[in-house]
């Protein structure tokens, strides 16, 4: 299992935390994930969880994952 850490951009409110939160959260094989906005990151725990995969997922919640 394994942690990481990915910068977004566009996260203002709370409402923004719970979007990103549930949509990465869907991504088969995560296990936890926590956004923050005041760091404007998201942190992402489980088993073969792929950048592209967070990427889409965050991209679908209307940010942008910052590579």
């Amino acid at each position: 299992m394994a942690t990481t850490t990915y910068k977004v951009e566009g996260m203002t409110c709370g409402h923004c935390k719970k979007a990103v939160e549930e949509e990465v959260g869907a991504i088969d094989g995560v296990t936890a994930v926590e956004a923050n906005v005041e760091a404007k990151n998201v942190t992402v725990t489980g088993d073969n969880v792929s950048e592209d995969a967070v990427a889409t997922a965050v991209e679908e919640a209307g940010y942008t994952l910052v590579k």
